[in-house]
């Protein structure tokens, strides 16, 4: 019984293990789907590194997470997230700032990977930062990554909700199978119970009635002896009368 709660702790455990990293890879990829917009999760939003520009501080296949901050907070030395053309398509990128140059509260910046040679072509501004480097979750981009294939997703995510659910109906029909047997053996017992209880109720009405057959008995014995010494009375009054005559 121990092992098999055990089991069920387990197996719960590895259910929402299994919930929550899904809902973390459906967060992470629909964080950057529109590449004009980053979706957060209380100001924090995670991102999958798909370069080596920034090794050592972070490598491609880390996770890295970003928080929302004001513009006017960041200085030169900040790793941050920003929208940039990148082989001529529109993308996220995420280097270190090199110099910011304001000019009349016109603030641009110049960013450059910590693992590249030369800064970044193109020169951003307040309204192209997406938020501030925080921290980064080595290699777990690549499961992020492996999560988004067809096989990745059965494998992590789709084979463990299903035999948990597997488990779970076989789990509810052996449970519901001792409920219904345990239903029947207590029906059986009351049914018996009753049927005792019946049979002690019939032979005390058994008991009764023979005892007042027995009292009956006695009565018509006890009649028959007094009806007896009325006869024999009156006998013996007639034949004193006789003598008397």
């Amino acid at each position: 019984m121990k092992a098999k709660k055990a089991l069920n702790v387990v197996l719960s455990v590895i259910l929402w293990l299994v919930i929550l990293l899904a809902a973390f890879f459906a967060f992470t990829t629909l964080a950057t789907r529109n590449s004009n917009s980053v979706a957060s999760l209380g100001g924090f939003t995670p991102l999958t590194v798909e370069s080596e520009s920034m090794a050592p501080t972070f490598n491609q296949g880390d996770l890295i997470i970003i928080k929302k901050v004001d513009p006017s907070t960041l200085a030169e030395g900040d790793i941050i997230t920003f929208h940039t053309i990148i082989e001529n398509r529109y993308a996220l990128n995420t280097h270190r700032i090199y110099k910011i140059e304001d000019a009349n509260g016109y603030r641009t910046y110049e960013t450059k990977g910590d693992n590249n040679l030369i800064t970044d072509r193109h020169v951003i501004t307040d309204s192209d930062i997406v938020g501030k480097y925080v921290t980064r979750l080595a290699g777990f981009g690549k499961v992020i990554n492996f999560l988004s294939t067809s096989a990745g997703f059965f494998i992590v995510i789709v084979l463990p909700m299903l035999a948990f659910f597997v488990y779970q109906v076989y789990h509810l029909i052996v449970v519901s199978a001792r409920l219904k047997k345990a239903v029947a053996a207590e029906s059986a017992t009351e049914a018996a119970s009753i049927a005792t209880d019946v049979e002690t109720k019939a032979r005390d009405a058994e008991a009764k009635a023979k005892e007042a057959e027995e009292k009956l008995a006695e009565l018509e014995r006890l009649k028959a002896e007094y009806e007896a010494k009325i006869a024999e009375a009156e006998q013996q009054a007639r034949e004193q009368k006789k003598d008397n005559e």
